[in-house]
């Protein structure tokens, strides 16, 4: 069997590291699944999602002139089919405003912008530091205490 880039073949699980699992594939030809290839999900250790002797498709995503074989099992998987978007539910902003006599919808604030956080944030800062500040010189028995 030739090894062509893009083919998925069965293989057999012959090895697992730490940062991947070895394949062997048909022909006598071994590959490598690198962990990162093993699931869609995070995969912390490899033993989690496979264990010597199990039978996996793979498919070759990469031949290294040196002879090795890059394979991935979660490029093999056929992709899932898209799930149908779930109703949507309607709230109030949704629905037209009610336009009676004398009645404007409340307005919605603009977005605050970097500068404002900045100052804000600032402020708040500078009346933290007040803060402790005072109650710092209450320990100490207020400013210009002597001391000693």
């Amino acid at each position: 069997m030739t090894i062509e880039v893009g083919t998925i073949v069965e293989g057999v699980v012959s090895g697992i590291t730490n940062f991947g699992a070895f394949i062997s594939l048909p022909g006598n030809v071994t590959g490598l699944v690198h962990i990162s290839e093993v699931a869609d999900a995070y995969v912390k250790d490899v033993k989690d999602y496979l264990k010597e002797q199990d039978k996996v498709m793979v498919k070759i995503i990469n031949v290294d002139p040196k002879g090795k074989i890059g394979l991935s099992i979660k490029q093999a998987k056929p992709p899932a089919p898209e799930a149908p978007a779930a109703p949507r539910p309607v709230f109030k902003k949704d629905r037209p405003p009610m336009r009676s006599a004398g009645f404007a919808p409340p307005r919605t604030p603009a977005p605050e912008t970097f500068e404002d956080k900045l100052s804000k944030f600032i402020k708040e800062s500078e009346q933290k530091q007040l803060e402790f500040r005072r109650s710092t010189d209450a320990k100490r028995g207020g400013r210009g205490a002597g001391r000693g």
